[in-house]
């Protein structure tokens, strides 16, 4: 029996093993997909925990209730990947396979900008985790006076909307707590103004402008200084805050580094229209965990899933991939 292991059980590894069932044989083929987390986070639902929309059992459900019949979800860590070989070593076991595909996501790491842990989860936090959020909900529910900056260190970051986002919630949620006129907020972000895209960006910087909150662009972080309460930048400008909500560097898996398969931050090298792993046979990369230039988010996993699929279809036939991934997300 031929077989196809998926590292990662998110939406794109859940996609790509469900659709992947409909199209081979089970007498044929066996599906597996590895993760060692059971529960299924929806991450957007993170960015209305701090705010008390949502608590954090609605973002959460089993892995095990979007995964087809007929797909083997081993419950492990994976340690290392041998493409070579062309075997997986988990904690538990090991797993050879035919095909790999790599599923495994994005991770923040705030211990890479200087003196961010000197005060994690105290005047510095983030909702790019769900214990961040969860924290945040408890530390300012009772703000009501000062500046609060929301920092992006670099790009690329999973949805790269939700700074903004976050920002016009911050202002009704202050607004609504009736503090917003004591509450200074701050987005210091490293692009050139609100968002990613001109036109959107002139229109989405005209709201911060008519909600009162200040854009500082072009900002690159060099180190936070806990005691001071100041990030610095790389050129020397600072900016003081009473809470830092920071948006971390984001990086690939840690075992994709460790297996020589990540590129220095741990994303795959990925042929962005074809959605192949770069110089590795029989490996496809999607989701946060590629390196191709477009979002990181939970739409763009799902356009790539029909690519990662038809394209393994189309090797296991004997045909050539298709560049069909055009960078599409919603």
């Amino acid at each position: 029996m031929k077989k196809i292991v998926i590292l990662g059980s998110g939406p794109g590894g859940t996609m790509v093993a469900n659709k992947l069932r409909i199209e081979l044989s089970e007498r044929e083929w066996q599906i597996s997909i590895i993760d060692k987390d059971p529960v299924h986070h929806y991450q957007p639902g993170w960015l209305f925990i701090p705010f008390g929309i949502y608590k954090p059992e609605e973002c959460t459900k089993p892995k095990a209730d979007f995964i087809s019949t007929g797909v083997e979800f081993v419950l492990d860590e994976v340690v290392s990947v041998d493409h070579e070989k062309k075997q997986v070593k988990t904690k538990k076991s090991q797993y050879d396979y035919d095909w790999l595909v790599i599923a495994t996501g994005c991770r923040v790491v705030p211990e890479e900008i200087d003196g961010m842990m000197d005060d994690w989860l105290g005047d510095v936090h983030t909702y790019y985790t769900i214990e961040g959020a969860m924290a945040l909900f408890e530390r300012w529910k009772y703000f009501d006076k000062g500046r609060v900056v929301l920092n992006i260190a670099e790009m690329p970051i999973k949805c790269p909307v939700a700074p903004l986002e976050f920002v016009y919630l911050a202002d009704w949620f202050f607004t609504h707590n009736g503090v917003r006129d004591n509450v200074e907020i701050n987005l210091v972000t490293p692009l050139d103004g609100a968002f990613t895209k001109p036109v959107s960006s002139k229109v989405l910087g005209d709201v911060c402008d008519q909600k009162n909150i200040k854009i500082i662009p072009d900002w690159s972080i060099d180190n936070v200084d806990a005691s001071k309460k100041t990030i610095e930048s790389v050129t020397g400008d600072q900016v003081p805050y009473d809470l830092l909500i920071a948006i971390p560097p984001h990086f690939g898996a840690q075992v994709l580094m460790d297996s020589g398969i990540g590129d220095p931050t741990g994303f795959v090298i990925t042929n962005k229209g074809t959605l192949q792993a770069e110089g590795y046979e029989n490996m496809y990369v999607i989701g946060d965990a590629t390196n191709v230039p477009t979002s990181k988010s939970g739409a763009v996993a799902h356009y790539e899933s029909d690519v990662v699929v038809e394209n393994i279809i189309r090797e296991i036939a004997g045909q050539k991939p298709r560049p069909d991934y055009d960078g599409h997300s919603t």
